[in-house]
């Protein structure tokens, strides 16, 4: 099922993971400032325009765990799916040194169409196929860059992201990928795990849904065989985790 604002695959799928991508998407519609942003394509292909790599670890992921998908189809440049509806940072204007135009000057009635077109529909979706079953987990799948401008390098190949108010499967699967002995494994790197009104906090943390948020270089899954490498790695680790907890 597909639309503007969001895509589902394998809603038929029987698992009780649902794998969730915020950030799939540099898309920028036609009706927000004629479809450009302003920026150049390079900006347009790097983090902030969108996760990188992230949409394709998220369908392998979910084939693998036999378990729904829910992908943006929009850039968070435009409007960001994982930001609540009064975030200051929802419609950003700058972001790692590169000024957005198509953003500086969108008012109340620019944002309020995107939150109306945009992220309504995409939280909606998400919330339909999460509710789905009573026992759904919500695996969500990040990526970030290596290093961000005038910053030093990040040593970490994957992270994982959770709240205080939930860590249950978020650190057993921590501990999990640090018996890899190839990997440097972040907790709450290189973000914070807890922001009130995102997507964890509102689709998983207020129902109570298990929940575990992966953060991936995105250096290492630029390529279809980078992504479909992390799903296959990923997924028998968070099935077993899981299991391992009982949740």
């Amino acid at each position: 099922m597909s639309s503007e604002a969001y895509r589902t695959v394998g809603e038929g799928r029987g698992s009780r993971w649902l794998v969730t991508c915020d950030h799939a998407s540099n898309h920028v519609p036609g009706w927000v400032s004629g479809g450009d942003l302003g920026l150049p394509a390079s900006d347009m292909a790097r983090h902030i325009a969108w996760d990188v790599g992230a949409a394709g670890v998220t369908e392998a992921l979910a084939e693998r765990l036999d378990a729904p998908a829910v992908l943006s189809c929009f850039s968070r440049l435009v409007i960001d799916p994982n930001r609540g509806e009064d975030d200051p940072t929802l419609v950003m204007k700058l972001y790692d040194g590169s000024i957005v135009p198509g953003n500086r000057h969108a008012g109340p009635e620019d944002v309020a169409e995107r939150i109306e077109r945009l992220h309504r529909p995409y939280h909606d979706a998400y919330e339909e196929i999460a509710a789905r079953r009573d026992d759904t987990v919500v695996v969500a799948i990040h990526s970030y860059t290596p290093q961000l401008r005038g910053r030093p390098p990040r040593p970490w190949q994957v992270a994982v992201l959770h709240s205080h108010h939930d860590s249950r499967l978020a650190r057993p699967l921590i501990a999990r990928l640090r018996e890899e002995d190839d990997l440097t494994v972040g907790d709450n790197q290189p973000y914070t795990g807890h922001l009130p009104g995102d997507s964890i906090d509102r689709h998983a943390l207020r129902p109570g849904r298990a929940n575990v948020l992966i953060e991936i270089r995105n250096d290492l899954i630029e390529t279809e065989a980078g992504q479909v490498a992390w799903a296959e790695r990923l997924a028998p680790i968070l099935t077993e985790t899981l299991e391992t907890t009982g949740l």
